[in-house]
This record gives structure tokens, sequence and C-alpha cells, in this order.
């Protein structure tokens, strides 16, 4: 069991984590912006910048988008009516879906013999 407060990644999230990052920093140093001046656009200290171009998977995923959308990382489809219509696609699935998954419980025993 994990120490409390310690996170463990699969292998994957490590990787994919690891790609963004190096995206967002290629992208930033092609458009010659320096990790102060993202860091500054993106309301974020450049350690926190530094974290997520190193792939630190600790980080905030609503923080990795804005700096993605910043540099001009896409991440999905460019085109926010895309985004819409993916959005209003998967709201109609969920809405089919039950609200909430709990664990079965298990039966009484009926030992009314």
């Amino acid at each position: 069991m994990p120490k409390t407060g310690t996170r463990t990644y699969s292998r994957y999230t490590r990787q994919a984590v690891r790609l963004l990052g190096l995206q967002l920093h290629t992208r930033r140093l092609e458009r010659g912006m320096t990790a102060a001046a993202l860091a500054e656009r993106a309301g974020v200290s450049r350690d926190l910048l530094y974290r997520v171009e190193r792939g630190d998977p600790r980080v905030a995923l609503g923080l990795a988008f804005e700096l993605a959308a910043i540099v001009g990382v896409p991440l999905f489809d460019p085109d926010p009516g895309v985004l819409d219509a993916h959005i209003r696609r998967t709201e109609d699935r969920l809405s089919l879906l039950p609200s909430a998954v709990r664990k079965p419980q298990a039966a009484p025993a009926d030992d009314d013999f």
C-alpha cells in the first residue's frame, strides 16, 4: 500500500504526460516565448511551468490544457464547434447511464427454514 500522499501512475500515463510536456516545451521555443512570459500569461510560476514541461503528472489537468491552448498544441480538435458537438453527444450518452455505480450488496441470508 502506498504511503499517504504518494500516488503511482501507470507507464502509459507517465509517457503521455511526458509527451505533452515535450510538446509544450517545443512549441514555446518555436514561438520564441520565454518560460517567464508563458508562466505569466498562464498565471503560474516558472517552477510550475517547468514541472509541466518535464512531464510531472501531479500538475492540474486544467493548467496543462491552458498551456497547450496558449502555445497552440492541439489536444483534441482545434475547432470549438467540434468540441461542443462531442461534449453534447457525451452528455447525451451519460444521461442514459445510471447516475451512480454502487457495489452490489449481498442479499440477506434467508435462514427461515
